[in-house]
């Protein structure tokens, strides 16, 4: 696809949700990251429920504190937690272990990079992206969900299968600037689509 026609995909999605944005809660940066991991194969309205008695358990005075009680929790306890979550055992596993090396390795703070925050037990670059344009407005890449996934293939954006190979289509394609907006654009009109069962950008196409 040329980026002519790519732009006005864009934009025709940037009129239809002016404020596309993550619907997932959090109160830091610590708990955005826990929350996107937790949201792999899991819908975010199931996140949002789990997490709502999650963080406020394990809040203390500040984020630190915060990631303390994680990294310090017993892992039966988080488990049961979370238990409402897709594959909840390896979640609470990465999630306690995650903890445990922001505060070894960053100073209980949230890398700023895609090298550093991929080195962490469960977060790829998918969770990495999402956390990085969130919390700090770094745009390093393309998020790529099952909805990005999709909407690219279905719209031309890219001929790919691999997240990887999709991400890097889309990189291709767009300019920097506009990597975190693409994401969120094409993570809403997939929910959308998945509600309504129609697809205003179809008639474009």
């Amino acid at each position: 696809m040329n980026k002519k026609r790519a732009y006005k995909i864009f934009n025709l999605l940037k009129k239809h949700y002016p404020k596309a944005k993550i619907v997932l809660n959090y109160k830091n940066n610590f708990e955005l990251l826990v929350a996107v991991m937790l949201s792999a194969q899991t819908t975010d309205v199931q996140v949002n429920k789990t997490t709502a008695n999650l963080f406020p358990k394990h809040r203390g005075k500040n984020e630190q504190v915060e990631i303390e009680n994680f990294a310090n929790v017993n892992l039966k306890v988080l488990e049961n937690d979370i238990k409402q979550i897709g594959l909840y055992k390896t979640k609470a596993k990465n999630v306690k272990a995650a903890a445990k090396i922001i505060l070894k390795d960053y100073n209980g703070k949230i890398p700023k990079t895609i090298s550093e925050l991929t080195l962490l037990p469960g977060v790829g670059r998918k969770t990495a992206n999402v956390v990085l344009g969130n919390a700090y407005f770094i745009f390093e890449g393309v998020a790529v969900d099952t909805h990005v996934s999709r909407l690219s293939q279905k719209y031309g954006f890219s001929k790919e299968k691999s997240p990887e190979k999709i991400e890097k289509d889309l990189m291709n394609l767009f300019d920097k600037k506009i990597w975190f907006e693409i994401t969120n654009l094409l993570i809403e009109h997939g929910r959308y689509i998945r509600k309504t069962k129609a697809d205003f950008i179809e008639s474009f196409l």
